[in-house]
C-alpha cells in the first residue's frame, strides 16, 4: 500500500465523519458450545447489531468477554480504515470492504475456520438468491468477496474471503398512511413519492452520502428529472446535475431535513415532522410497535440494498484472532439469527435460525405470509399484528427485486462534497 493511496482514504474517512456527525439540518419550516476461556474480543460496528441482549448471549455461550464499540457508519469507518490496532473485529456493511481492504486494515478469513460455510445460501456467493432475481447496480456483496491470488477482491472462488456473511435486508423509505395514501406494493410505490410536492416540509432523508445519496438518486431518476447511465456508479457529471437538482428542492423547502440515527428517524415520524422518509426496518418497528400506521414501502423501481459484515482486523493478536472466528461462527449458529430476524433483517444461513423462531415467526419475516398471532420485536413489544404481511412479501422475492447495492463509487470523494453543499444551501 504506498502512503499516498493511504492519505486519500484517511481523508475521505474523515470527511464522511464530519458529515455523519453533523446536528441534524432542519430544512424549512416544517446455544452453541465451546471450550469457555476468559478471553476479550473488541467489536467495533454500529447499534443495528451491537445490542445488549446480542453481548450478554453470546458472552454466556462462548465464554468470551465482549467489548462493544457502537458507533455511527461513518466514525467507525474512518476508525477501523486508520486505527486497525483499535479493534479485532469489524461489523457493518459491505460498502465499507473497498474502503477497508485497500487501507491494509483487515485481512483475509480462511474458510476452513468458518463452521458453516456450506450453509450460507446463494445470495452472497452469487449476488442472487433465485434465478430469475436481478442482482441489482453497484457493490453486491459477491463482488467483493473472494481474495484472489494477486490480493484483489472479487466474484471468483478461492479459499479465502474478505468478510463473513451475516445479516442483511431490503431498504426503502416509509411513510405514514394516515397521511399519505396508501400504494400497492411493487405497483404503485414508487421512490418519487419522495420528490412529490403534496409532501413539501415533510419530507426527510438519511444523513450518509453512500446511503441517502442513492435514495434521493433513485427519487430523481424515477421522477423523471435526470436519467443515470449506471445508477451504483455515477459519473463526476451526473453528480453535479443530481445535487443541482436537489440543492434547489432544498432552498424551495421541500425537505424537512436529514437524520443520523434510527431514533431520531422515528422522532420525526412520530411527531409529525415527516410524513416520509428513508428509513431503516427497525426504525418501521418501532413507529408499529406505537400503533402509528407506517409502511414500508416496496417500490416498483427496485429496493437499495446491503449486506452486513464481519472483518478481521489485521492488527488482532493471535488470542484474539482464535476468540473472533468462535463469535462469527456463533452468529451463524441459530439464536442471532433468530433473534435479529424479529427486528426485520436476514441471516446468511437462515434454515438454521428457522429451528429458533415460532412457525407463526418464520411465516411473516421469511415467508411473507400473513400473520397468524401478534409477534413481538427484539424489544418484546408487539411489531407485527395478527393478519398483517410483510410489505414486499418474501424473502426471495424482497431480494429479487434490488435496484442498487449500498456502495462506495469511484468518484465517493465527489458525492462527499455535494452531499455537504446539499447540507448547507440557503
Amino acid at each position: 500500500m504506498k502512503q499516498n493511496r493511504r492519505t486519500v482514504l484517511a481523508t475521505a474517512a474523515s470527511a464522511a465523519v464530519a458529515l455523519a456527525a453533523a446536528p441534524e439540518r432542519v430544512f424549512g419550516t416544517a446455544p452453541y458450545g465451546f471450550v469457555k476461556q476468559q478471553r476479550t474480543l473488541r467489536v467495533l460496528g454500529t447499534h443495528v447489531t451491537l445490542q445488549q441482549p446480542i453481548r450478554e448471549q453470546a458472552e454466556k455461550d462462548l465464554g468470551i468477554k465482549l467489548h462493544f464499540q457502537p458507533g455511527g457508519s461513518a466514525s467507525v469507518l474512518h476508525q477501523a480504515s486508520t486505527r486497525p490496532e483499535s479493534f479485532d473485529l469489524y461489523e457493518q456493511w459491505s460498502n465499507s470492504i473497498r474502503v477497508l481492504w485497500q487501507a491494509g486494515s483487515i485481512q483475509p478469513l480462511d474458510l476452513s475456520r468458518l463452521e458453516y460455510w456450506d450453509e450460507i445460501n446463494s445470495l452472497t456467493k452469487t449476488g442472487k438468491l433465485t434465478p430469475y432475481g436481478r442482482i441489482g447496480a453497484g457493490d453486491a456483496p459477491n463482488k467483493l468477496l473472494y481474495v484472489q491470488r494477486d490480493g484483489s477482491l472479487a466474484a471468483q472462488e478461492t479459499k479465502q474471503i474478505s468478510f463473513l456473511p451475516y445479516v442483511h435486508n431490503v431498504d426503502s423509505f416509509a411513510y405514514d398512511a394516515s397521511v399519505v395514501p396508501r400504494g400497492v406494493a411493487y405497483k404503485t410505490e414508487s421512490w418519487s413519492w419522495l420528490l412529490d410536492p403534496r409532501w413539501a416540509g415533510r419530507v426527510a432523508l438519511c444523513n450518509e452520502p453512500t446511503i441517502g445519496l442513492f435514495d434521493i438518486a433513485l427519487a430523481a431518476q424515477s421522477k423523471g428529472l435526470i436519467e443515470f447511465d449506471d445508477i451504483g456508479n455515477l459519473s463526476k457529471a451526473e453528480i453535479t446535475a443530481l445535487f443541482r437538482i436537489l440543492v434547489d428542492l432544498r432552498r424551495q423547502g421541500h425537505f424537512r431535513g436529514v437524520w443520523n440515527s434510527v431514533p431520531r428517524s422515528v422522532e420525526l415520524m412520530r411527531g409529525g415532522e415527516a410524513v416520509i422518509e428513508s428509513m431503516f426496518s427497525p426504525g418501521v418497528s418501532a413507529l408499529r410497535a406505537e400503533n402509528i400506521d407506517c409502511v414500508y414501502a416496496a417500490p416498483k423501481e427496485g429496493y437499495r440494498a446491503w449486506h452486513g459484515v464481519m472483518c478481521l482486523s489485521a492488527a488482532a493478536s493471535s488470542t484474539a484472532k482464535d476468540a473472533a472466528y468462535e463469535y462469527m461462527n456463533w452468529w451463524l449458529s441459530g439464536w442471532p439469527g433468530a433473534f435479529i430476524a424479529r427486528q426485520g433483517y436476514y441471516i446468511s444461513n437462515p434454515q438454521r435460525s428457522r429451528r429458533e423462531m415460532t412457525a407463526p415467526e418464520w411465516d411473516y419475516w421469511y415467508a411473507g405470509k400473513p400473520a397468524t398471532s401478534d409477534l413481538k420485536g427484539t424489544d418484546g413489544r408487539v411489531v407485527v399484528r395478527r393478519g398483517e404481511a410483510r410489505t414486499g412479501g418474501s424473502y426471495e422475492r424482497r431480494f429479487s427485486n434490488v435496484a442498487v447495492w449500498n456502495t462506495v463509487m469511484k468518484n465517493y470523494e465527489s458525492t462527499l462534497s455535494a452531499w455537504n453543499e446539499f447540507l448547507t444551501a440557503n
